[in-house]
């Protein structure tokens, strides 16, 4: 009989996010902190048959080979040398491209699950080396707090010690903003400011200790020029916050907006008022106070 792993693949908010400059490969320095949620998607491996096959249930995605649940796979059978087949089913519930970290959590959740089959831990260095790979966030769904501290590219982790569960509102306005752009619009910016990569005084401060702490360093280097050029997502964040929310920040480059509420009552009553408002995907949900563990049974 055939072996499956199950997972919850959590979406991310950033509770602060600061861009540094440009690293001489390319990419951005950043200095971000991840909270990991419960919005998720569903993600399943079986162990069957031969190559790899993923099944999706939800919206399009794009070409298999550049989804991450499915190149998760194909890079951990070539790190490791399994030539066993692999049986993918995803179902989505966490928008893309919306700053929530969905493809870089089932690319993630993909690894969890496989490790558990073929007995492999997570923290071996040929699965790091993957997920590292497969993107910039894919190390922290990988790791083992549901917050930490990310660094480099955001894949030099610091985890933290949890804090207690939160609840939150998700607010998905009908835009898609993508990271390069993200990142073009900042840079054009900071020339015309004359900030350059001005380093926060603040962006390498320690540990939140409690949500006061958070809301009171909550910021994100990409939302006033995001914001600028996408209405929709000033009109978000002022919802929420008309709404009482104690802050309301930008998730990622966007275009995903959330605010941090006092009970699991308000957020779900602010979340049934601001979608029949907006017209948009508004979510109730909650801070994560465990990382998801892959639960394996016979398929």
């Amino acid at each position: 009989m055939s072996a499956r792993a199950r997972v919850a693949a959590p979406a991310k908010v950033n509770l602060s996010l600061r861009v540094l400059g440009t690293r001489p490969d390319g990419y951005h320095e950043i200095d971000t902190i991840f909270q990991a949620i419960d919005l998720a998607d569903d993600v399943s491996v079986t162990l069957a048959g031969s190559g790899i096959r993923l099944d999706i249930e939800g919206p399009d995605l794009g070409p298999l080979h550049l989804n991450l649940a499915y190149r998760a796979a194909e890079l951990l059978c070539a790190a490791t040398g399994f030539d066993g087949g692999m049986r993918i089913r995803l179902t989505k519930h966490v928008p893309a491209g919306a700053g929530l970290g969905g493809g870089s959590s089932d690319g993630a959740a993909v690894l969890r699950c496989s490790c558990a089959l073929i007995g492999l831990d997570t923290a071996d260095a040929r699965v790091a080396s993957v997920a590292r790979e497969l993107g910039s966030d894919v190390p922290f769904f990988l790791g083992t707090s549901p917050l930490a501290r990310g660094t480099g590219r955001g894949e030099v982790l610091e985890p933290f010690e949890p804090l207690p569960g939160a609840d939150l509102v998700v607010v998905s306005p009908p835009v898609h903003v993508s990271t390069a752009a993200a990142y073009s619009a900042l840079a054009v910016e900071r020339r015309a400011s004359g900030h350059g990569a001005m380093r926060a005084p603040d962006a390498a401060g320690p540990p939140p200790r409690s949500w006061d702490d958070v809301a009171q360093r909550a910021w994100n280097d990409f939302q006033p020029v995001i914001a600028e050029i996408n209405p929709e997502i000033v009109r978000a964040l002022e919802a929420l916050e008309e709404a009482g929310a104690r802050f309301a920040l930008m998730s990622g480059s966007g275009s995903s907006v959330f605010g941090l509420f006092d009970s699991r009552a308000r957020a779900e009553g602010v979340a049934r008022a601001l979608g029949e408002e907006l017209g948009w995907p508004c979510r109730a949900g909650r801070t994560l106070e465990t990382m998801p563990s892959p639960r394996v049974s016979d398929a």
